[in-house]
């Protein structure tokens, strides 16, 4: 196969750094992803590899240059993201994702989609009273609705945030954690306090929690109650079972929103039990008001190691669908 080499042109120098990345580890991604080399050489870069691998990767870069321009956040994340749309013949869409900030955390920091399927998930928060956000760890599912709510309490758009998620062991035992039911419950609270003090503040977060803005209670806390003029969300909704699940969705009062997340791959109930998210997601699809939004490895925005380990584990998981198809086939060729 014959190679060509291609040269671009950086008009501003202090790009350099943000798109080669420290240690030039976004440039060293490209060449894994794609085979094409890139040097530095004065204010040019030179691309050399296969002549289609060679265009992929200055659309790429074009596309990381433009970004760079509007202030943008280059990372290995984007770098993959962009690469994946350049692949599909979409790179310009990644442009729809410039300029809209969901939330502004406590130190001034914009919070924004990343991703195409990020941004159709807080469209969906935006414009549907209910909105399942279901995906793999790491995609910013309960991020980005704490951003929403945090945004609609400062807006008065809310009178207060109720954060709720079932209290079910990952291998380990309530009984024999100490304390009394709260302190028992309130490890598995802890993502939820973590994103609510990134984004308002430990100080300010206190303040809301002591005057009750903002709630934080376990999910079975939640039954008998009507919430209303609240921006509601329940995480690690995986792992409430179908009568949970039903109780919840029925807590919604007048003026609510609702977000429910969870990740259908790391579900921790007992054998034989119906994850509550599974069975809503598909009775409820289609319904007008409520929004499915399915995030993938795509979307991951943590670390790399993330993505990962998120692409082996659905790799195995389709490659052990593929093998229990095998003896149907086999017995329906007999």
């Amino acid at each position: 196969m014959t190679s060509m080499n291609l040269t671009l042109s950086v008009e501003r120098l202090e790009y350099y750094r943000a798109l080669f990345g420290a240690g030039d580890e976004h440039m060293r991604l490209l060449t894994a992803e794609t085979g094409v080399r890139v040097a530095l050489r004065d204010t040019q870069l030179t691309l050399n590899g296969e002549p289609d691998a060679v265009a992929l990767v200055a659309t790429v870069i074009n596309k990381l240059l433009d970004m760079l321009s509007r202030r943008e956040t280059v990372d290995t994340a984007c770098i993959r993201y962009v690469l994946s749309l350049a692949r599909e013949g979409q790179v310009d869409r990644v442009d729809e994702l410039s300029g809209d900030v969901v939330a502004t955390t406590f130190r001034g920091r914009p919070v924004k989609c990343k991703t195409l399927a990020q941004r159709q998930y807080v469209q969906s928060i935006r414009s549907c009273p209910l909105t399942f956000g279901i995906g793999p760890a790491g995609t910013g599912k309960t991020f980005l609705a704490m951003a929403m709510a945090v945004t609609a309490l400062k807006n008065k758009e809310a009178e207060r945030i109720v954060l709720t998620r079932p209290a079910v062991e990952a291998g380990e035992k309530l009984g024999f954690l100490p304390g009394d039911l709260t302190q028992k419950v309130d490890p598995y609270l802890r993502p939820l306090y973590d994103a609510l003090y990134d984004l308002a503040g430990s100080d300010a977060a206190q303040r809301l929690l002591d005057r009750g803005a903002i709630e934080i209670a376990p999910l079975a806390y939640m039954r008998g109650r009507t919430l209303s003029d609240a921006f509601i969300i329940l995480d690690e909704a995986q792992n409430t079972t179908s009568e949970q699940m039903k109780m919840f969705l029925t807590r919604m009062g007048l003026y609510s929103r609702m977000v429910v997340t969870g990740d259908v791959t790391q579900i921790d109930l007992p054998p034989g039990r119906v994850s509550g998210l599974v069975e809503a997601a598909q009775v409820l699809q289609g319904v007008p008001g409520i929004g499915v939004v399915a995030l993938t490895h795509r979307d991951v925005v943590r670390h790399e190691l993330v993505l990962a380990i998120v692409r082996a584990y659905e790799e195995r998981a389709a490659h052990a669908k593929e093998e229990a198809r095998v003896p149907i086939r086999a017995q329906d060729q007999q």
